[in-house]
């Protein structure tokens, strides 16, 4: 699937946990789900968005890895902990800006979204992407994501003074061209 790009958009998300189940599914996954489906804001809505591994360009989970247990490919798709170097330090998930990977005590591994690589590496599509009812999560070509929706595809965001690029796209307002996020936002606060 030359050309195919990974694309999440928030707004669409249902909360369905479709993705999660067929994410808990792939047999590569031991019956644990990769996807988080959160609520943005508990207290005043019920609306949800499905959290991936975003796939950084510079991935500071790779990078704080004392083991070197976690690969990025030339096709910018970013591993799981290989079994035999991950010693379950954590460091990954205190480290990832996305909140993405998660450290499994039982199998002492961190696990996290590797896009299906199984799956995306003979051309098949993420299983979450298959089962997506209201396409929050898409696997497609970017031209086509680009003339169907009203949301701009963005993959540069801002954590503070630190810039992330990452292989995954996020729709957002047209006006957006990178995305801010300022961590004391989602701190929770006293009302």
């Amino acid at each position: 699937m030359n050309g195919y790009q990974f694309f999440v958009d928030p707004s669409r998300c249902i909360g369905c946990k479709s993705c999660m189940q067929a994410c808990a599914e792939c047999d590569s996954h031991r019956g644990v789900s990769m996807i988080h489906v959160d609520f943005l804001d508990r207290a005043n809505s019920i609306a949800t968005a499905p959290t991936v591994c975003m796939h950084c360009e510079t991935p500071t989970c790779a990078m704080v890895c004392p083991a070197d247990a976690i690969k990025r490919g030339e096709d910018g798709i970013v591993r799981s902990a290989l079994e035999p170097r991950c010693i379950a330090c954590s460091n990954c998930v205190l480290a990832c800006p996305f909140g993405v990977p998660t450290v499994h005590v039982e199998l002492e591994l961190m696990m996290k979204c590797d896009m299906c690589y199984d799956r995306t590496s003979i051309g098949l599509r993420p299983m979450c992407a298959t089962v997506c009812p209201s396409q929050a999560l898409t696997f497609g070509p970017a031209d086509l994501i680009e003339r169907q929706r009203a949301a701009r595809p963005v993959r540069d965001f801002q954590f503070g003074h630190e810039h992330v690029r990452t292989k995954v796209w996020m729709m957002a307002p047209t006006d957006v061209r990178d995305i801010t996020v300022d961590v004391a936002d989602y701190m929770w606060k006293e009302q």
